[in-house]
């Protein structure tokens, strides 16, 4: 095991309960990177250094005494909109939060399967926006190239992730939030059906269209992280049957047809698919096809599916704006949306919830005739550090939609998804492809995956070393 960056997550628990390797070794190993980290990745807005080490010893313990659970001992990240017992829940704004006096759900599983949460991740201001900067933390770059985002708005955990500081992660994703940073620094993120990980404290995270997932190098490590992290809380609204997603890495997805949609959904503002992310999109359908998949060039009915995400979106970063301690100090586009989506919270909110039915049906209808949806996960690379930090709200919407117009619709209908890794462009800039599926499909498209990641061996590749000049404060 390479000192300077974490194993997998798999290889981890397997060496933990071989008795290769103490828990203490891996946690202090992970903070010693997270520390020498700081000044070029910045993926961190709060370590638990004493905690962790605490808390490894405790499973050294345990693993001497034959106790033995899927992450018994192996450290990970979540991200900072998630509830750790004793400390605060920022969400990427600016001031000092109070510590939250119990975990959240899918923090209490991680727990309950052996874990050590060594931090929380950066995350842009209520995770809104595809990059992640702002006056709390400074900016966390992308471990491919540093003058880059990692994306958003789970960036602090992909680029913990892809830097090797932590074998794997958990994010949120609300627009393509884990799919978007997963693809701009060449990993696998998976979204699940909503409600597959709990969102509780709270009953379900902005109506609904914001769902926790996991991010990490391989398909079987993400699969790992989910079945760990999966389960219901008596008061979440969205309760799917159980899966076990992890047992599909390995397994023969059968020859499947898969519609290839390059097309980006309705938005109101322009999208276009940027040429080299195209290509590489092509490249990896052609993979498929060579894997003996059918391959064809279908879109979804999407229609006008925008115009039921606005309301659910801004009236819940309404929501947490009324929540936050000092609104005082939040961006002003947050406060646009605010502003918004108190409007919107009412009749238009409702007939967006009313909606979801009929675009089940609608979009839905592609299944018929196919088993997965490949399109692309965004349509650009990873813009540079800090070209999205000072617009204007309206200029932020159109850099967002220009660069990421294709996540955004499975969240409204709260199915699955995976982001794969496509390969590089440009200056060495990962981008992604996402494997798009029905309720409940994480097994399919988790199998897909796991066939190509052992075509394309995509994990095997690591960010190269480098110095960067700018402080990650600026």
């Amino acid at each position: 095991m390479a000192p300077d960056r974490a194993p997998g997550l798999t290889e981890s628990a397997r060496a933990l309960a071989a008795g290769e390797v103490s828990s203490r070794e891996l946690v202090e190993r992970a903070l010693a990177r997270i520390d020498a980290a700081r000044s070029t990745v910045n993926a961190f807005r709060r370590v638990r250094a004493e905690a962790a080490l605490a808390e490894a010893d405790a499973a050294d313990a345990e693993l001497a005494a034959g106790g033995r659970r899927p992450l018994l001992g192996v450290p990970v990240a979540v991200k900072d909109d998630m509830d750790v017992a004793g400390e605060p829940t920022a969400f990427g704004c600016p001031g000092e939060f109070p510590p939250v006096s119990e975990d959240g759900e899918a923090v209490r599983r991680l727990r309950l399967a052996g874990a050590v949460v060594v931090g929380k991740t950066n995350t842009c201001e209520l995770g809104q926006w595809p990059f992640t900067e702002g006056p709390a933390f400074g900016a966390t770059r992308n471990p491919w190239h540093h003058g880059h985002t990692p994306g958003g708005s789970s960036g602090g955990s992909a680029a913990a992730v892809a830097a090797g500081l932590v074998p794997a992660a958990l994010g949120s994703d609300g627009a393509g939030s884990v799919r978007i940073p997963a693809a701009w620094t060449h990993l696998v993120g998976i979204k699940p059906q909503r409600g597959r990980i709990s969102t509780w404290p709270r009953p379900e995270s902005f109506h609904g269209i914001t769902v926790n997932g996991t991010l990490a190098r391989t398909v079987a490590d993400a699969a790992l992280l989910l079945d760990a992290a999966s389960g219901s809380h008596a008061g979440d609204l969205h309760r799917p049957a159980s899966l076990r997603v992890h047992d599909a890495v390995g397994r023969d997805p059968g020859r499947l047809r898969i519609a290839l949609s390059l097309k980006p959904p309705f938005t109101a503002l322009p999208a276009r698919l940027d040429p080299a992310v195209r290509a590489k999109v092509l490249a990896l359908a052609e993979r498929l096809a060579a894997l003996g998949h059918i391959v064809e060039e279908a879109d979804p009915r999407y229609g006008r599916i925008g115009l039921t995400f606005v309301p659910r979106a801004t009236a819940g970063i309404a929501e947490h704006v009324h929540a936050t301690p000092f609104p005082e100090l939040l961006d002003r586009r947050t406060h646009g949306a605010a502003r918004l989506g108190r409007l919107l919270g009412g009749a238009p909110l409702r007939a967006a919830r009313r909606a979801e039915v009929s675009l089940h049906r609608r979009v839905g209808a592609l299944f018929d005739t196919y088993d997965v949806l490949l399109a692309p996960t965004t349509a650009a690379p990873p813009p540079p550090v800090g070209a999205m930090l000072g617009l204007s709200g309206l200029r932020t919407d159109r850099a967002m939609i220009a660069a990421c117009p294709y996540a955004w619709p499975w969240n409204i209908l709260g199915w699955p998804g995976v982001n794969v890794p496509a390969g590089f462009v440009g200056e060495g800039l990962p981008v992604g492809a996402q494997l798009l599926g029905p309720a409940d499909s994480e097994p399919l498209l988790v199998s897909l995956a796991a066939q190509l990641e052992a075509d394309l061996r995509w994990h095997e590749l690591w960010p190269p070393h480098q110095a960067v000049t700018d402080s990650p404060a600026a």
